[in-house]
């Protein structure tokens, strides 16, 4: 009889529990996986205990989802370097054995290094401050007596030699058999 009364509920208010996701998430097919996870919730928690005000719960519940999704988001977004293209992520390299791994690393900071010997010394200096000594924005702008617009632009000019450097092919030289 619960499950009953809830479908009911349910289908009935649909469209406006989809409408409420989507305003949320600003997703369609992310509020509608949504409205099928509160769908599987509702369900489960009516095995486990009587719901008294059903509407309600199930609003509240699409809520609380949409909520996670977004705190999910955000906790991702926090994770990627924003300086950095999403290229980058996907040129991640597979693993190799720890020869291999030295030989390659070896590659890359000799290409890293030059990439880096281009730069102009505020250019470089931006970079220490930024990447070695973890400073702020701000705080670089203050200290070069530049705009905190500055230091993010020349951040992501110098990102992108340090990504260029290492899309480059590498040339492993075989051994002759």
């Amino acid at each position: 009889m619960r499950q009953s009364r809830f479908n009911t509920v349910f289908l009935g208010q649909r469209l406006s529990l989809l409408r409420t996701l989507q305003g949320m998430v600003r997703n369609r097919g992310i509020a509608e996986e949504l409205l099928h996870e509160t769908w599987l919730r509702v369900s489960r928690t009516l095995t486990e205990r009587p719901i008294e005000h059903l509407e309600p719960f199930v609003f509240q519940t699409a809520r609380n989802l949409a909520l996670d999704h977004l705190r999910a988001q955000r906790r991702h977004a926090r994770t990627l370097d924003d300086t950095l293209p999403p290229e980058a992520l996907e040129a991640v390299p597979e693993e190799r054995s720890s020869a291999e791994d030295a030989a390659h690393a070896q590659r890359l900071l000799q290409r890293l290094e030059a990439s880096l010997q281009r730069l102009t010394p505020r250019q470089r200096d931006i970079f220490v401050r930024s990447r070695v000594h973890g400073q702020s924005y701000l705080a670089i702008a203050d200290a070069l007596g530049v705009s905190a617009s500055t230091v993010q632009k020349e951040l992501k000019l110098i990102m992108l030699l340090c990504l260029e450097a290492t899309r480059q092919p590498m040339t492993v030289s075989k051994p002759s058999s």
